[in-house]
C-alpha cells in the first residue's frame, strides 16, 4: 500500500470492538489502543460506554470526536423514540447518510440493548447481525472469528467475551490488552 493510500485509508480500522448475546447477558467489549499510523498514542481508551439511562450500550470505531457526535444524535433520537433502539437507530443512519455535515464523520457504532444488537454505519446501514456476536475494526474480524467458534462452549458473555478480545490482541497490533467492558443483564 502506498504512503498516498495509507492515508486515505479508513480511521475505524485502528480498534476492536466485540458484543456478545447470550442468553443472561449482552457484552460490550472495547480494546483501549488508540494509534496514529505506526505510533501508540493512548492504551487505556474507554470506547463502550452506557447511553440513555444506562439500558444501552454502545462502542465505537474510529475518530474519537466523531464518534463522540454519534453518539450525542443517538441520544436525541432515543429522546425522541423512548424505548425504541432499533428505530432510533434508522433515524441516526438516514441522518449520517443525508447531513452533509454528518456524512464526513468516520466511526462505526456497535449499540446494543436487551432486545437487539446493531451495527450503525455511515453509509446510512442499521445491519442486526446474524449470530449471537458482532465486531467492527482492525482486529474485529479475529474477535469476531473467535467469540464464534467459542460460542457453543461458554456460556458466560464476559469470558467469552474477553477470551475473543485476548486472541485478537495477541494477532492485530492495533489491538491491546486493556478491555473495557459494559454489561446489561437480559432476565430480571
Amino acid at each position: 500500500m502506498t504512503e498516498h493510500n495509507q492515508e486515505k485509508s479508513p480511521l475505524w480500522h485502528g480498534t476492536t470492538i466485540l458484543a456478545v448475546r447470550t442468553e443472561d447477558h449482552v457484552v460490550l467489549m472495547s480494546d483501549g489502543q488508540v494509534s496514529m499510523g505506526q505510533t501508540v498514542m493512548k492504551g487505556n481508551a474507554r470506547k463502550v460506554r452506557r447511553l440513555g439511562s444506562g439500558d444501552i450500550l454502545a462502542g465505537f470505531a474510529g475518530a474519537t470526536a466523531d464518534a463522540f457526535t454519534l453518539f450525542e444524535r443517538l441520544e436525541q433520537k432515543l429522546e425522541r423514540f423512548p424505548n425504541q433502539l432499533q428505530r432510533a437507530a434508522v433515524e441516526l443512519a438516514k441522518d449520517w447518510r443525508t447531513e452533509k455535515y454528518l456524512q464526513k464523520l468516520e466511526a462505526l457504532l456497535i449499540v446494543a440493548d436487551k432486545d437487539v444488537t446493531l451495527v450503525i454505519t455511515g453509509a446510512g446501514d442499521v445491519l442486526e447481525p446474524e449470530h449471537h456476536v458482532v465486531a467492527v475494526g482492525s482486529g474485529g474480524n479475529y474477535a469476531l472469528s473467535a467469540a464464534r467458534a467459542l460460542y457453543e462452549y461458554e456460556k458466560d458473555a464476559e469470558t467469552l467475551g474477553r477470551r475473543a478480545m485476548e486472541i485478537a490482541s495477541d494477532i492485530c497490533v492495533y489491538t491491546n490488552s486493556n478491555f473495557s467492558v459494559e454489561k446489561l443483564e437480559l432476565k430480571s
